[in-house]
């Protein structure tokens, strides 16, 4: 009776391991499988919950991406640009659902040639832009405006207007349209006007050594604005050549100087229309008798005398000036125009 109750307890200790192993084995194999199955481990939640960027990923799961940046017009793109590729092509590059914008963003910054700019100003925010490779000044500065384009310093460098080494980026982000009541000139406000400083754009931002100028011109419209490759390849908006003329003889101070200038205008001679000239500085419409500048430059730099006699049929009526702030300057009076006395 007793051999007979210990074979029975063995048969149910052998059922019960028995049992046991089996059930063991299969939370193993169940392990096992779902290793096999699952996904990457993923950066984030200590409590093991999933977080939108994946640990490690295949150099063909960027490859689309890379694709896609590599045939793009532009390098420098603003965080919504990026936001709205994402959403455009999320489903073409396989991403996960759960993958937020902002994840998107920095997974490519991570694994990507796109990297995160930060351009400080001193008196306004500080802008992040993100450029595909390294950073092309003349993008990076228009990422910086609603919709401008290069002027000034910079536009004489596309237009090989100057030998200077470009320090500083110059872009013209335009002022609204504004309906203001014709300007009543006279001698003595013009005397004051130009007896300080030329005002000059608070709207500076900096990386490292670039530093680059917003400026809110007067509203034209856009007027002779066109698309020019630039020496890195990329594709700018700027002002034309004629433009460009008449923009630093308004702004000495955004182009180095009378002095360079001169030196633009001499530059341009025989490539500039004078016709195209004139008739840009009428659309401009310009309060100050502006051509009697253009007049000066173009008298020293050698262009014909029917070009001069364009602009002086538009009138000599007063006494203006070549620049701001001079200290000593002498009255040019051909063109009725103080200019420096050193000049």
């Amino acid at each position: 009776m007793s051999k007979l109750v210990k074979t029975h307890k063995s048969f149910i200790m052998f059922m019960l391991e028995g049992r046991l192993a089996i059930m063991l084995a299969g939370v193993y194999y169940d392990s096992i499988y779902t290793n096999m199955i699952a996904p990457p481990p993923r950066d984030g939640n200590r409590d093991g919950q999933a977080a939108d960027v994946p640990r490690q990923r295949t150099p063909s799961d960027v490859g689309p991406i890379t694709q896609f940046f590599d045939a793009q017009p532009t390098r420098v793109f603003k965080a919504g640009r990026l936001k709205t590729i994402f959403h455009e092509h999320r489903g073409d590059w396989g991403l996960p659902t759960s993958m937020s914008a902002a994840a998107f963003v920095d997974f490519v910054v991570e694994m990507t040639r796109l990297q995160e700019v930060k351009v400080k100003s001193e008196h306004y925010r500080d802008a992040t832009r993100y450029s595909w490779g390294e950073v092309r000044p003349y993008e990076l500065a228009l990422s910086l405006g609603r919709n401008p384009y290069l002027s000034h310093a910079s536009a004489m460098a596309l237009h090989g207007l100057t030998e200077q080494i470009p320090k500083v980026v110059y872009i013209n982000d335009e002022q609204s349209p504004k309906n203001l009541p014709p300007a009543n000139l006279t001698q003595p406000a013009i005397d004051r006007a130009f007896a300080g400083s030329q005002r000059t754009s608070r709207a500076t931002f900096s990386l490292g050594a670039l530093r680059i100028v917003v400026i809110s011109g007067k509203h034209t419209g856009r007027l002779e604005v066109s698309q020019q490759q630039a020496l890195d390849g990329s594709l700018v908006d700027a002002t034309k050549l004629e433009r460009t003329l008449i923009d630093i003889a308004v702004r000495p101070g955004y182009a180095g100087g009378p002095y360079q200038v001169l030196e633009a205008y001499r530059t341009a001679r025989g490539r500039a229309s004078v016709n195209v000239l004139v008739a840009t500085l009428k659309n401009l419409e310009y309060a100050y008798p502006y051509h009697q500048v253009l007049g000066f430059y173009m008298q020293r730099a050698g262009y014909p005398d029917s070009a001069l006699d364009q602009l002086k049929r538009l009138g000599l009526h007063f006494d203006f000036y070549l620049t701001y702030d001079m200290r000593e300057k002498e009255l040019n009076p051909d063109w009725r125009l103080f200019v420096p006395r050193e000049f």
